[in-house]
């Protein structure tokens, strides 16, 4: 019996190793799938699997109940000061209100400010996380507003330039992550080829305006890029109109920009909403405190109430996480 035990003992350990050389493979060659179920594909920690999460689900959501889906959302602007950083934190506080995790990633590589809007100084970010000094849950930082984030890496101008092994190394940190409803990743403005492949490969991607005239054509010239880049992507583009006088105001601003979109780039473009033009947003700025909290029941805080309801209602397809997305930038790079 004692035999047999040992010989049964020995089998599995040969199916346990066999299994993991298998899924390492996988996700070395897999550009466009889902996480590697939790196992890293790289060296150096690449032996490490990973715990599971409070949901009871490892990353990469792969268990008996089934696929685990997060939600990456992309919030970008034609141009800066237009309340993108704005909308991506308190839209993140606004879906943690509906019971949801949410993870905001600082993807501004240059002028990194989430942490700033939220009076926090954060002493690790991306970067030391892509040169393998700190793992995504070191640097993952709680606030108190029930939403965590992750500091962007400033300095660091593109992240398509790290060699296979950072890459692969980077995107099983980043399948740490999957136990999170959602992940909203706030880019920099502007077209700079990091912002257009957030765009490209994230689930939703939100574009940011204001009524004025700036503002309008700068977004209408992203838009134009992605069109022209992203042609035979199948993208699902939303519009947000910051700091409107009025419903119809927002609207007309939207209608103007969907039909031009629709005419002449002939890109599908949905109007998500409107944000008013609040007082309570300038002074939760100079206060580096989301006007969520300040103030729950003004009007800008109800907007973007709207917004993540309607977000959290709308279909999500079938997602491969914040790993399969980045597969997709590097894919590309």
């Amino acid at each position: 019996m004692e035999d047999q035990a040992e010989k049964l003992r020995e089998i599995m350990r040969q199916r346990k190793n066999t299994q993991n050389a298998s899924v390492q493979e996988m996700s070395r060659n897999d550009k466009y799938g889902g996480s590697a179920s939790g196992i890293n594909a790289g060296g150096g920690r690449g032996s490490r699997q990973q715990e599971p999460s409070a949901g009871g689900s490892t990353a990469g959501g792969n268990l008996a109940g089934g696929k685990k889906k997060t939600r990456i959302i992309t919030i970008t602007s034609g141009k800066g000061g237009v309340g993108k950083t704005n909308l991506s934190v308190n839209m993140a506080i606004a879906f943690s209100r509906l019971g949801k995790k949410v993870v905001v990633m600082d993807a501004d590589l240059g002028l990194a400010n989430v942490n700033v809007l939220l009076k926090m100084l954060p002493d690790y970010n991306l970067y030391h996380v892509i040169k393998r000094q700190k793992t995504i849950r070191e640097i993952l930082v709680e606030t108190e507003y029930g939403i965590s984030i992750i500091a962007g890496a400033s300095g660091f101008s593109q992240i398509v330039n790290m060699n296979e092994q950072e890459r692969l190394d980077f995107i099983d940190e980043l399948d740490t992550l999957s136990y999170a409803d959602i992940i909203i990743i706030d880019t920099s403005a502007g077209v700079s080829p990091n912002v257009l492949d957030f765009i490209a490969a994230a689930d939703d991607a939100i574009i940011i305006t204001t009524p004025e005239p700036t503002a309008i054509a700068d977004a209408y010239s992203i838009i134009k890029i992605i069109a022209t880049e992203y042609d035979t992507i199948n993208l699902d583009l939303k519009l947000v109109v910051n700091r409107a006088k009025s419903a119809s105001e927002a609207k007309n601003v939207a209608d103007r920009m969907i039909n031009i979109a629709g005419q002449y780039l002939y890109l599908k473009m949905d109007y998500l909403g409107f944000i008013y033009d609040d007082t309570t947003v300038h002074t939760s700025v100079r206060q580096q405190k989301p006007f969520m909290v300040i103030d729950p029941k003004c009007r800008a805080s109800i907007c973007i109430q709207h917004l993540a309801e309607r977000m959290d209602k709308s279909k999500l397809a079938d997602s491969g996480g914040i790993g399969a997305m980045f597969r997709k930038i590097f894919s590309r790079s």
